[in-house]
């Protein structure tokens, strides 16, 4: 057992004591973060400039707060709610300002997605790593403490402790971490017990044994980060719908976090349970000329065998699909069972059969004990049968012999030793998770039996394929749709989804080239990129398809399928100017001639060539056309998984929006402010300005604010029932 603390500076002390004054701490990402923890070690560095401390983490979660006074009056009471009294870190607050101390040095190979453009210390101190390297790059720089925020449970008198958000790094670090501890180097493992932490199962249920510090008391129990729900705009629906027909039923699942991935779930719960409707949706959103590549490696039907999720992230979405009954393709960690199940289409009930399929799928021919226990495990086998010198021993003590080869032997256990249906089984495998406050809280509620089907393993498990494992983790992970999301796309394929064109890192790479890169290793896999069209900045539009740009994240050689609003482009195998032409069909009709002159003029596409009319409608405009007549059916609202915003703060936030949008350079905001100074607040209004503290304004430049947020609120009346992009 851990030795057990109750006060955060003896716990870093004994930590100190043991490992000296220089320290490489390693801290998950997340919520996985024991940020009280942190903050003592980041103290005491600060105050003592003989500690030396690296600190190696990702994905460092602040409360909002706002920028300008505008926003700081609607995030301030909005994050106060939402999330209470979850303490900052105290190293994150030094790295925005750029103060850390010189004996403290912050290494993330993932930052909060564009918070740390300006820091010089967060943009020269990034790790570029794909996230199954990570463990390694910690091992090369001597990590020797590693702080978990863990979860911790009583079974028979017994304590268990669960890795609960976090097991993604860790558990691959835990074994070299063990063999260094043997060979005499000092290494700390130190957990903060939490009990909101999800107590999850799989590899993520650890033994105590494999911490030595643990910090446990109920007054550490503060608010875990809790992100709400985002809303869902026109352009975020109509990508997830195009997208939605391209999984495969029987097949697996990966999705990241953000609007984009939550509106595929959504798309995915209509195919299954209102497939009418959302075969219409298909039609009118275009999503049907790509109807050969959907004949082929999508489909339209709702899910018989459903999905298994392989995905890095534990999105709370990923409970709607399996209580929809989508994700409950169930894998298991025994070969022959799992490539048995593949060749007979995920068939869960067991019989004579499936002996057969067995011993074709490479089971023995004669079965050993720790064949028996997987089968035993997987309810192929009756739980009171069991392996005793080469025979199977049914529950009535008759000795079978263990041979599958044998048709008299196969017959004998059919009749004596099998089970009715598959049991147990996984229906997820993923690294971390991360989600509302009612995530966490469902989580914790479900029965231990279904808490069981979602396996929290490492990344160097779930991102990649290369291990002892390989021909598993193939066989688990048929009709692989790996769906993420990207910034910008080139017109040959290539795809920029982390850094800016100078070097500055908006987020990182994480997990998606390793997905990616599996997409083409995989038999009958696919990468599905995801873009919006068009972005807004300093006010002007522009094209997130590009001819090139100055930073890539996944190279073109790796291109697959892109998509965009206006459809989907299938860019693998391509010919250059067959991956343009694709490409251009999926552009916004805005920037389709810019884009063709281009290829053009560098000798990538016939100088003849034309876009075809049929994709010459690519704008805004068409597709909320497109999604009107779902949307006063009560489809594809701006919230389909619920908010934690009010109706006032829902408003504020499209407008306030809106408002970003049209203030970005000085001419935008000239005319934005000039239309705003004629007229009154609008009585209609008054809630609304209310909730910012500006129904009554005490100052002009108060009157000239809630003059602004006044007319962004009119200019986003007509969209209050689903949010619409510009």
């Amino acid at each position: 057992m851990p030795q057990l603390f109750d006060d955060v500076g003896e716990i870093v002390e004994e930590a100190l004591r043991r490992v000296g004054n220089k320290v490489v701490l390693a801290l998950p990402l997340g919520i996985g973060k024991p940020n009280l923890i942190a903050n003592e070690f980041f103290r005491r560095a600060r105050a003592d400039t003989t500690l030396d401390l690296t600190i190696v983490t990702a994905l460092s979660l602040r409360k909002p707060s706002g920028s300008s006074d505008l926003e700081k009056r609607f995030v301030a009471p909005l994050a106060a709610r939402i999330f209470g009294d979850y303490p900052e870190l105290d190293y994150l607050d030094a790295v925005r300002r750029d103060n850390v101390p010189p004996n403290v040095r912050v290494i993330e190979f993932f930052l909060e997605p564009g918070s740390l453009l300006n820091s010089t210390h967060a943009q020269s101190n990034y790790l570029s790593a794909n996230y199954t390297h990570v463990g390694r790059e910690l091992l090369n720089r001597g990590v020797n403490v590693l702080a978990h925020v863990v979860a911790k449970r009583s079974v028979g008198g017994a304590h268990e402790i669960s890795l609960g958000s976090n097991p993604d790094v860790t558990l691959d670090l835990l074994p070299e971490l063990a063999r260094r501890r043997a060979a005499g180097t000092p290494i700390v493992m130190m957990g903060q017990v939490h009990r909101e932490m999800p107590f999850m199962l799989g590899g993520a249920n650890v033994g105590a044994d494999a911490f030595d510090l643990m910090l446990d008391h109920s007054r550490f129990d503060y608010d875990l980060y809790a992100p709400p729900n985002p809303s869902l705009s026109t352009v975020d629906h109509a990508i997830g719908l195009h997208a939605s027909a391209l999984i495969r039923d029987a097949g697996t699942l990966q999705i990241g976090i953000g609007e984009l991935g939550d509106s595929i779930v959504y798309a995915l719960l209509l195919r299954h349970q209102q497939n009418e409707a959302w075969r219409r949706a298909l039609v009118e959103a275009g999503t049907e000329r790509s109807a050969a590549l959907i004949d082929s490696d999508g489909g339209r039907a709702p899910f018989s065998a459903g999905l298994f999720g392989a995905t890095e992230m534990f999105v709370d979405q990923m409970l709607d699909l399996y209580r929809a009954g989508i994700l409950r393709r169930r894998v298991y960690d025994y070969l022959p069972l799992q490539r048995a199940l593949a060749a007979n289409g995920s068939n869960s009930r067991v019989d004579a059969s499936l002996l057969e399929a067995l011993l074709a799928a490479g089971a023995g021919p004669r079965l050993d004990a720790g064949a028996v226990a997987a089968l035993r495990t997987a309810g192929v086998f009756k739980s009171d049968c069991h392996f005793a010198d080469g025979c199977l021993v049914s529950p009535e003590g008759t000795r079978i012999e263990a041979d599958l080869s044998s048709a008299e032997s196969r017959a004998a256990i059919a009749g004596e030793c099998l089970g009715i249906e598959l049991q147990n089984g996984t229906v997820m495998h993923a690294g971390f998770l991360l989600g509302p406050r009612a995530f966490y809280a469902a989580l914790n509620a479900l029965p231990e039996s279904e808490r069981r089907l979602f396996d929290m393993r490492g990344v160097g498990s779930i991102n990649q394929l290369y291990g002892s494992d390989i021909e598993l983790r193939v066989a688990q992970r048929q009709h692989a749709r790996f769906v993420n999301t990207t910034m910008m796309l080139t017109t040959l394929g290539a795809a920029v989804s982390d850094g800016l064109a100078d070097g500055r890192v908006v987020s990182g790479v994480g997990g998606q080239y390793n997905f990616v890169a599996m997409a083409h290793a995989l038999p009958d896999a696919r990468s599905i990129l995801c873009v919006r069209a068009t972005r807004r900045k300093d006010g002007e539009l522009g094209s997130n398809v590009v001819t090139h740009y100055g930073h890539v994240t996944i190279p073109r050689h790796l291109r697959d399928i892109a998509i965009t609003e206006y459809g989907i482009a299938d860019l693998r195998g391509k010919t250059d100017a067959e991956c343009i032409a694709a490409m251009l069909n999926v552009a916004d009709s805005r920037f389709q001639d810019k884009l063709l002159s281009a290829a053009k003029r560098a000798n990538k596409i016939d100088a003849g060539y034309r876009i075809s009319e049929e994709f010459r409608n690519n704008t805004p405009e068409r597709l909320v056309e497109a999604f009107s007549i779902p949307r006063r059916a009560g489809l594809f609202s701006e919230y389909p998984f619920g908010t934690d915003l009010t109706r006032d703060e829902i408003e504020l936030g499209r407008a306030l929006r809106w408002l970003k949008e049209n203030t970005g350079g000085k001419w935008a905001t000239f005319r934005t402010a000039a239309r705003a100074v004629v007229g009154g607040l609008d009585v209609a209004n008054h809630a609304c300005l209310e909730r910012l503290g500006l129904s009554a304004p005490q100052t002009a430049q108060e009157a000239m604010t809630a003059r602004l947020v006044n007319l962004a609120l009119n200019e986003t009346a007509t969209s209050r029932t689903v949010a619409t992009d510009p």
